[in-house]
């Protein structure tokens, strides 16, 4: 029986134990934290987020970088996204008012920063600091394809990438080096044999599957999480350029063997192509300022590939535009900076064909490309005749590349592109050409009926 009693006795006790705490709990969520309010979800270890791997690895990453003056800035585009659906409240957020980690407490596995190189004034001793603080880095090198046209100093190795691993989170610090063309540009990630392929799922990165060109941003500094961050002052135009940034270099190699076979340094060459280079910086300037894509196309194109330069004998600058970017203000904008229209021919809905008169008898030639089901083309129109051809390419798309110091688009499948213009013989000269018989891609495309010739503008 007192046995019994004594289990009772306990049972009771553990009950009313228990009742006692939940009356506790209660008591501090109802009263205590609406009293306290605010203060308390400010006190450490109750925001919400801020202890996870994530953050705590950006923080360290900031706190460094601060620390060395290293002059980076976040273009990580998940977290760019987020920032910019509530862009306003988060330019408002001051230092240490968020009870909330909302942007890099995310699950994932990388954050993305751009490093400003030319800004980078002690690069040396950085990775020892890292390494004190906890990271483990690599650093990716290769050649600078800015001083590959320079014999004596092509192979010289710049930084291109560093990773940077804290426990399960990593800091992919893409490096953007100035070009010539007053742009930004970022090497490819290409890890050397002796690299640890497994140090991180280095598939998941969303910068180095390829090199990347990019408008040089404005910067603004703002609070994300109670950290201090520069990010580009425009989100969505950065945004923007990611999936379309990829670049391709000139091939120098082969431009230098090339000009031992063949070079024209004559007066008159050299004349041609500083007025031919000035003629396509004034047509790229308007171009841009109306939002128009455009590309080399034809023989500047050709230029650009297999020597690197503008083909001394060509005559003329060609460009390609997509017909649907076309706008109805592109003659008057040309002729509003000293461009006068020398002919049009074809309409918006086929094979419009525009040409501009620059200086010295140089013209500058626009084609409008059209979009079939398996191909693209442009057309071409006889004058005398009305007589009108096609010129059909295989699809393509645009990477950015370097050109007469001008950052520009050619067709990343440019050897397709110019295979299709020029047959399997364009490395060989061709001072003579029929634009209407020497293309293996044109085609006879009937004549313009009477009642549209009309539309068809002669200027001579």
């Amino acid at each position: 029986m007192s046995r019994i009693n004594k289990n009772v006795i306990l049972a009771l006790l553990t009950l009313a134990s228990s009742a006692f705490l939940l009356f506790q709990l209660y008591y501090y969520k109802h009263y205590l934290s609406a009293k306290n309010g605010a203060g308390l979800s400010k006190s450490k270890g109750s925001r919400l987020g801020f202890d996870s791997t994530q953050w705590r690895a950006v923080k360290k990453f900031i706190m460094l970088t601060s620390s060395q003056n290293v002059p980076v800035f976040l273009i990580d585009p998940l977290i760019l996204e987020l920032i910019n659906k509530d862009f306003e409240q988060v330019k408002n957020t001051s230092h240490g008012s968020t009870s909330e980690c909302k942007f890099f407490c995310v699950p994932r596995d990388f954050t993305a920063f751009a490093l400003r190189y030319h800004l980078w004034k002690n690069e040396e001793g950085w990775f020892r600091i890292a390494e004190n603080m906890g990271f483990q880095c690599l650093k990716i090198e290769s050649k600078d394809p800015r001083l590959d046209g320079i014999d004596s100093l092509s192979g010289t190795e710049i930084p291109l990438h560093y990773i940077c691993r804290l426990a399960s989170h990593a800091i992919h610090l893409v490096v953007f080096h100035e070009r010539s063309g007053n742009y930004l540009w970022h090497g490819h990630l290409r890890l050397k044999g002796h690299m640890d392929r497994k140090f991180v799922p280095f598939r998941k990165l969303q910068f180095g599957r390829y090199p990347g060109a990019f408008d040089r941003p404005e910067l603004q500094q703002i609070t994300i999480d109670g950290l201090e961050v520069f990010i580009p002052k425009d989100p969505v135009r950065f945004l923007e350029e990611i999936p379309h940034s990829r670049f391709i270099e000139c091939r120098y190699k082969e431009a230098r063997a090339f000009f031992q076979y063949l070079d024209d340094n004559t007066v008159e060459a050299m004349t041609f192509r500083k007025n031919a280079k000035e003629l396509l910086q004034l047509a790229a300037k308007t171009l841009k300022k109306l939002g128009v894509r455009f590309w080399l196309s034809s023989g500047t194109c050709l230029g650009w590939y297999r020597q690197c330069n503008i083909i001394p004998y060509s005559k003329d600058v060609d460009l390609g535009i997509f017909i649907q970017d076309y706008k109805s203000d592109i003659i008057s904008a040309f002729q509003d900076v000293g461009l006068p229209l020398k002919h049009k021919f074809g309409k918006v809905e086929d094979s419009l064909e525009l040409s501009f008169q620059g200086k010295d008898d140089i013209k500058l030639d626009i084609f409008f490309f059209y979009e079939e089901t398996d191909h693209m083309w442009n057309g071409g129109t006889q004058a005398k005749t009305g007589k009108k051809f096609k010129y059909l390419f295989p699809k393509f798309t645009l990477c950015w590349t370097e050109f007469v110091d001008m950052k520009i688009h050619v067709p990343c499948e440019t050897i397709e592109y110019i295979e299709a213009n020029y047959g399997k013989t364009w490395k060989i000269p061709v001072k003579t050409w029929d634009w209407k018989r020497s293309p293996p891609n044109v085609q006879p495309n009937g004549i313009w009926p009477v009642s549209e010739w009309d539309e068809v503008i002669q200027l001579y």
